[in-house]
């Protein structure tokens, strides 16, 4: 019993208890895994298996914030259904932006106040 994968027969699966049973998706797809204020949770993050998720970036001007901000800034869907905020309004509140107007602004102002900094690190070592 001790190398029960969840897959056995039907016969089987009564003797097992329930606790001890394999859940049907990764918590990512689940409630279980997902935030109430928008986004993943830590087990959600942990259980996802086509990378490393890590938990988003609130504020500060970090590219990774940026991306993701202009991607979800960009995404179809409405921000609200029936009153309540849509997933993705809550995962946009998570990273810092109030809608997806706010979304695709801050990523935009993100990215150029990253590009100079840049261009400034550039020009003080190319100086010497």
């Amino acid at each position: 019993m001790e190398d029960y994968q969840g897959y056995l027969d039907e016969e089987v699966r009564c003797l097992v208890p329930k606790a001890k049973r394999k859940p049907k998706s990764p918590a990512w797809t689940r409630k279980a895994g997902k935030n109430p204020k928008g986004g993943l949770n830590a087990k959600g993050r942990a259980s996802y298996k086509g990378g490393t998720l890590r938990a988003p970036v609130k504020s500060g001007d970090n590219p990774r914030r940026a991306s993701f901000l202009a991607r979800m800034g960009g995404m179809p869907g409405p921000e609200r259904k029936n009153g309540k905020p849509t997933r993705l309004l809550l995962s946009l509140r998570a990273w810092g932006a109030s809608s997806k107007a706010d979304a695709k602004r801050k990523a935009k102002a993100i990215s150029a106040r990253n590009k100079a900094k840049k261009a400034r690190k550039k020009k003080k070592w190319t100086k010497k």
